[in-house]
């Protein structure tokens, strides 16, 4: 699948997270640092990571029991050797806390609301680092309580 995004423009994605691990929480303790986002041993998950940009946004989601969308990160370094990985095809980006949600959007929501339908996150549930078109995410932030 290839993302469909804008040229010269920020790009919209999904990563997601087991929060026993790694949180959204723990990303913001982090702020104003970036954190690698790494330990992605998917070709087509790692794939998009390699097109990711400065400056592109990502919804950062939960795993596990929350299954939901909690924040946003920001792209601060473009795709490098994932420091987790002995083999070097492997990459990752670097990421920091740009933005909570005023309320998670989870994924039983999502998956109620006929527009998400297209989504890689429904289409594709078990990819950990997908595209998100500029449709997808307004409305996924306005359902977040984010101002548009």
């Amino acid at each position: 699948m290839e993302a469909r995004h804008r040229v010269g423009r920020v790009q919209y994605w999904l990563l997601k997270s087991e929060p026993s691990g790694w949180s959204f929480a723990s990303q913001r303790a982090k702020a104003p640092q970036s954190e690698e986002w790494s330990g992605v041993r998917n070709a087509q998950a790692r794939n998009f990571m390699a097109q990711m940009q400065l400056g592109d946004l990502a919804f950062f989601y939960h795993t596990e029991s929350e299954r939901a969308i909690v924040g946003i990160v920001q792209v601060t370094a473009t795709a490098h050797a994932d420091s987790t990985a002995d083999d070097p095809k492997w990459v990752c980006v670097d990421v920091r806390a740009h933005q909570a949600l005023m309320r998670p959007v989870t994924l039983a929501q999502l998956k109620a609301d006929g527009r998400f339908a297209d989504m890689p996150l429904l289409r594709q549930p078990r990819l950990s680092v997908q595209p998100v078109s500029q449709m997808h995410w307004d409305w996924i932030c306005a359902m977040g309580g984010l101002p548009q």
